[in-house]
């Protein structure tokens, strides 16, 4: 499996059966600007919640693909428009150059050292992406510190 369809150990629990919208395709789902809601994605059949998973999506061409494939099922399977989104561009999360301070403040906050900048440039995009959705505000984020131990940010 490619870097950009993995499934993480802290989200094993959860996203391992695909009962929840695992990582690596709530940035896929950001990427192209679709939004699906757990009750949505759980009128889905595996094998299509299997190809969000894997299917590419990091060409302009292969997020616009991506975009079509989950509107086609949301409308298949909940007989409903899907609600698009604007297109999240990675911006924030995908500056390899420094920490964004949400991650900062955030780490702080959990009592865990911020990555430092060299850190945060060996980290793929997933894992970025992953951190930086975990630092979400007005959310949980239980899965924040696992996900700093897992990556080797944090022992």
């Amino acid at each position: 499996m490619n870097t950009t369809s993995e499934i993480f150990q802290f989200e094993k629990d959860f996203a391992g059966a695909l009962y929840c919208i695992p990582m690596a395709v709530r940035r896929k789902l950001d990427l192209s600007g679709v939004k699906v809601s757990l009750k949505q994605w759980n009128h889905f059949a595996l094998d299509e919640r299997e190809q969000m998973v894997a299917q590419n999506c990091e060409t302009s061409s292969e997020i616009d693909d991506y975009g079509r494939y989950v509107v086609a099922v949301i409308e298949k399977r909940t007989h409903q428009p899907a609600q698009l989104l604007e297109r999240d561009d990675g911006s924030e999360w995908n500056d390899t150059q420094s920490v964004p301070q949400r991650v900062v403040d955030y780490s702080i906050e959990c009592e865990v050292a911020p990555p430092t900048a060299a850190q945060w440039a060996r980290l793929t995009p997933l894992q970025r992406f992953a951190i930086f959705k975990l630092t979400r505000p007005g959310h949980s984020n239980e899965n924040f510190v696992p996900a700093m131990r897992e990556f080797k940010l944090i022992q």
